[in-house]
């Protein structure tokens, strides 16, 4: 045994750093691990070879409607705004993302109103008054073709598993639009940490001097490592359990980096758009089967990085496997019931709180995990007070 600390915090991403620089700002010791040579969990970024920013697991596209957690960030980062803007690439060629009024005079080839789109809409959607699944989702918006264009390949190259079989919620949290607004998403407050979301990791800990990181260190070993209070898991809930029950359903995936450098990307311009970069947007989204990546991501058009190079960032989907980085817990009724044998274990554990994705197997936006973690972190003081360390 190394030592003790009044908190054990298994994985520093989002939802444990924000737990333990809240704990640790009370007064207590805290403690947090992650397996990963790095902090940040998925949300890690850093500077590839060729000096661009990247998002290393994929694209983190911050956004929120709650002032409270922009409020709590803005302790660690100023923001560069953004307007998150994609498309989707099929039957050879770009089409404007999330389905708008663009969408529909490039689907007919001519310009267009919403008072036009909204009467086509009326007579392609398909009458369910109760959605199910995410296939009815769509349909009920815009019928059959469209679906079939923009959602019906990509879901199932995403997840392997046919939008009638996954909760409506998965296609359900795309807008469908009839102005022209080709913002991806809703939120009031849509942007990026200014220096990357490393530096606001960073700073997190900067600012709690009792939270300490130790990184390469697995849940097996800082049991062995640190005696402790209280626990705050984040990772896979079965993995916590030894999968007694069998291990739950994950969606992984794999990751192919290119970088361009400037006197490569000048042929593309016409395609990007404007100079310096290789796609015409920071994601461009591939629903057709054929093409075995569902997305590629050039990140440099949010981060608003001056460089001459990019990098591009295809995205194919796996099974998971254990060993593999399990991203996505798999949102269909089969999952969640066997989710729900752990979930019954974890409401027994008096001193261990389980959070974020992979602990609570839901998909959850990062402000999502953010408020999750000020919640129980609000909940332990309300239970253990502040700590001996606390200056008031």
């Amino acid at each position: 045994m190394e030592g003790r600390t009044d908190f054990l915090i298994v994985g520093a991403g989002f939802a444990g750093l924000v737990v333990g620089e809240r704990l640790a700002a009370a007064g207590w010791k805290c403690v947090v691990v992650d397996r990963r040579a790095h902090l940040g969990g998925n949300a890690h970024d850093a500077t590839d070879a060729a000096g661009v920013l990247i998002h290393r697991y994929g694209p983190h596209y911050f956004r929120s409607n709650s002032q409270r957690i922009v409020d709590y960030l803005t302790r660690f980062t100023g923001w560069h705004p953004v307007d998150y803007e994609i498309k989707s690439h099929a039957a050879g060629r770009h089409w404007s993302f999330p389905i708008n009024l663009n969408t529909f005079e490039e689907w007919i080839g001519r310009p267009s109103t919403s008072e036009e789109f909204e009467a086509w809409l009326e007579k392609e959607r398909v009458p369910i008054d109760d959605p199910q699944n995410s296939e009815e989702v769509i349909l009920s918006q815009v019928g059959r073709e469209l679906y079939e264009q923009f959602f019906e390949g990509y879901t199932l190259k995403q997840w392997k598993r046919h939008p009638r079989d996954l909760d409506p919620s998965v296609c359900g949290r795309i807008p469908i639009r009839t102005n022209r607004d080709n913002r991806y998403l809703r939120e009031t407050f849509q942007a990026l940490p200014d220096r990357g979301y490393t530096a606001m990791f960073e700073r997190m800990l900067d600012a709690a001097p009792g939270l300490k990181l130790h990184l390469g260190v697995d849940f097996e070993e800082a049991k062995r490592r640190w005696d402790h209070r209280h626990l705050v898991f984040t990772g896979p809930i079965d993995e916590f359990y030894g999968r007694r029950f069998g291990a739950l359903p994950y969606r992984s995936l794999r990751f192919e980096p290119e970088s361009f450098t400037r006197e490569q990307l000048i042929p593309r311009e016409p395609v990007s758009g404007k100079p310096g970069f290789w796609q015409p947007a920071m994601q461009v989204n591939y629903p057709e089967a054929e093409i075995p990546f569902t997305r590629i991501v050039e990140i440099k058009h949010a981060t608003g990085q001056r460089i001459d190079a990019t990098t591009i960032v295809r995205e194919f989907p796996k099974d998971w496997r254990p060993g593999d980085e399990p991203y996505y817990p798999v949102p269909a009724p089969d999952a969640t019931e066997s989710y729900r044998r752990y979930a019954d274990l974890a409401t027994r554990e008096e001193h261990v709180s389980f959070i974020g994705r992979l602990a609570t197997y839901r998909y959850y936006n990062m402000d999502q995990v953010t408020g999750m973690a000020l919640a129980e972190a609000d909940r332990l003081l309300a239970r253990y007070g502040k700590g001996p360390q606390s200056s008031t």
